[in-house]
């Protein structure tokens, strides 16, 4: 079994309509090979063939928005903001990217309700259903709607 990690976003996240893209990588240190990026998927879809995939292997999935960047400028404007977000919460060479992970499971557990203790694993999409969401994905990015 491998792990999957992902943004924690709330509901009304802008992030969330974004297309998202699933980075496949060695779990183990010890194991080398290059990371395979796929994508992009809407959330759901890319969440649930992360899952599938590393429910059967010792794989690191990463699910994270693609952000659709349309010139240099932008992606400047991006970059500065993201550096600008870091220094104002902490100095850099402080930074611990992940954090607590035992602590923040242990927070998440005690918000679950029951019945999400339980929950199913996601169904993996079908070829039709992820071609549907790449002609979505597509209006949207050739659209001035991001």
């Amino acid at each position: 079994m491998g792990a999957l990690v992902t943004l924690d976003l709330p509901a009304d996240s802008p992030m969330l309509g974004l297309p998202w893209i699933i980075t496949f990588g060695p779990l183990d240190e010890a194991d080398e090979w290059e990371p395979v990026v796929c994508g992009p998927y809407e959330r759901p879809h890319a969440l649930a063939l992360a899952e599938a995939v590393v429910s059967e292997e010792p794989l690191m999935a990463v699910v994270e928005p693609l952000l659709p960047a349309v010139s240099a400028a932008e992606i400047r404007d991006e970059i500065t903001a993201a550096r600008t977000a870091v220094c104002d919460t902490t100095e850099i060479d402080e930074i611990d990217l992940y954090g607590d992970y035992e602590e923040t499971v242990d927070e998440e557990q005690d918000r679950l309700t029951e019945e999400e203790r339980h929950a199913q694993p996601l169904t993996e999409p079908t070829e039709d259903e992820l071609r549907a969401g790449f002609n979505r994905i597509a209006g949207m990015l050739t659209g001035k709607g991001i």
